[in-house]
């Protein structure tokens, strides 16, 4: 049985559930000591793109950081024998803004919780928000985004892919028997 692909977001949903996250953003937030951090590595070019549309409809540049969580999972020791660990690179002071966590895809809540724990080494912010391309379900804690671009049921046996980089823009279930 060969491993089949079904479309869930094109490039223009993608596109248009980005602008409809960076204005719901702007309005939640006003604003005000805003900044974005992606969660390496699906929700850093996310939250590269919604930053462009807040500069594009406030006219303003927000502050984006980039956090790696690997060594901050509750499960580093035993799910990741091996694990690739890139940057964090927050250039900006956290203190006191209204930072928004960026990730492509909301599962289970942990890779949030230990984004949280990285972020939090970088100061104490006013508010931290949660922004997602993809709600799959299936939380294991208590943590719920505040902005979605789509929520996804995604059958057993099925994964949930987003690809924002390399190619044209999409959101896919992989598996086998997925309809193509």
């Amino acid at each position: 049985m060969t491993t089949a692909y079904e479309s869930v977001l094109d490039a223009d949903a993608i596109s248009r559930a980005i602008r409809r996250i960076a204005l719901e953003i702007v309005e939640q937030t006003g604003g005000a000591e805003l900044a974005l951090v992606g969660i390496r590595r699906g929700g850093v070019p996310l939250a590269k793109r919604i930053a462009e549309v807040i500069r594009e409809v406030e006219k303003k540049d927000v502050p984006v950081g980039t956090v790696d969580i690997a060594l901050y999972r509750d499960d580093a020791a035993t799910a990741l024998p091996d694990p690739k660990i890139g940057p964090s690179d927050v250039r900006f002071p956290v203190g006191g803004r209204n930072v928004v966590l960026v990730d492509d895809v909301m599962q289970t809540g942990r890779t949030i919780r230990a984004a949280i724990d990285c972020l939090l080494d970088y100061g104490r912010p006013r508010r931290v928000w949660l922004a997602v391309l993809c709600d799959r379900g299936g939380r294991e804690l208590p943590i719920a985004p505040d902005f979605i671009g789509r929520i996804v049921e995604v059958p057993a046996g099925k994964k949930l892919a987003v690809e924002l980089e390399g190619g044209e823009d999409r959101v896919v279930l992989i598996g086998k028997g997925a309809a193509t």
